[in-house]
């Protein structure tokens, strides 16, 4: 049974609101999910949902209705709400008249080193700040078939609205855990024996040179600096990508791209 909301001063609606600002998604242990394709990613991963928000408008179209329904015979619960209301809420261009709100899950960072059923491939944020290459290369970690992504201390908001929207439902599907700082993730790596792989120009290897066929960790650095110190000081390799062009540099989701499809190349002569 879904309950209605008619309205803007309601106290759950203030809290919905209230999630796209990270001080009250990090506080209340929830983010939000908007759109059709999300929510139907969500449902599929099987991912905690709290409550389901949506318009009698977006409840009448074919695919929102049937993840509709799909939720509540789940016992999420459901709130309905006028267009006017729904439009306050979210921070899309062009609201689809529906979102979740979903509990972060939380990953250790024993559970994404340690995996047993696959030769681990990481993927590292170091202070990727952009929410949109932070989404996009969860989303290409994913489609690659890394065993988890981890997003250092200064790196986007893996639960921010642009993030969550860019990695397309992929954070739903793949291992993703954040607050961990350089010093930690490095000493794990080494406990781990996983051998940490820096992109950087510093004397550097073409990154097709490398040996993706043991367990890896690629450190992706920020858009304008680049990686930081300690993880150049520490990498067992530092790989670049040969600029052939004019250009100065590649986007960050588009050099993980390059060098995560070389370690699938790799791996699938095994």
């Amino acid at each position: 049974m879904s309950e209605y909301i008619s309205s803007a001063t309601n106290k759950l609606i203030k809290e919905i609101a209230s999630l796209h600002q990270r001080k009250y998604r990090d506080r209340l242990g929830m983010f939000l999910a908007e759109g059709v394709r999300l929510v139907e990613e969500c449902a599929n991963a099987a991912w905690p949902v709290k409550m389901c928000i949506y318009t009698e408008e977006a409840a009448a179209r074919e695919r929102a209705k049937a993840v509709i329904e799909r939720l509540s015979a789940a016992d999420c619960r459901m709130v309905v709400v006028s267009e006017d209301i729904y439009n306050k809420i979210s921070d899309t261009e062009q609201p689809q008249g529906i979102m979740v709100v979903l509990k972060k899950r939380q990953f250790s960072i024993e559970q994404l080193l340690l995996r047993q059923d696959k030769l681990p491939l990481l993927v590292v944020l170091d202070g990727v700040q952009d929410p949109g290459n932070a989404g996009t290369i969860i989303r290409t970690a994913d489609a690659a078939g890394c065993t988890g992504v981890i997003a250092l201390k200064g790196s986007a908001d893996i639960y921010a609205g642009k993030t969550v929207r860019a990695t397309m439902g992929s954070l739903f599907h793949l291992p993703v855990m954040e607050g961990l700082s350089s010093a930690e993730l490095i000493q794990s790596l080494k406990q781990a024996d996983i051998k940490l792989l820096a992109t950087c120009l510093q004397q550097s290897d073409v990154y097709y040179h490398a040996n993706f066929n043991h367990p890896v960790a690629i450190v992706l650095g920020n858009e304008g600096q680049g990686i930081s110190p300690e993880f150049i000081s520490a990498a067992d390799a530092c790989l670049n990508i040969p600029l052939v062009g004019h250009a100065e540099s590649l986007n960050v989701a588009v050099a993980a791209g390059v060098i995560l499809y070389e370690a699938v190349r790799q791996r699938a002569t095994l």
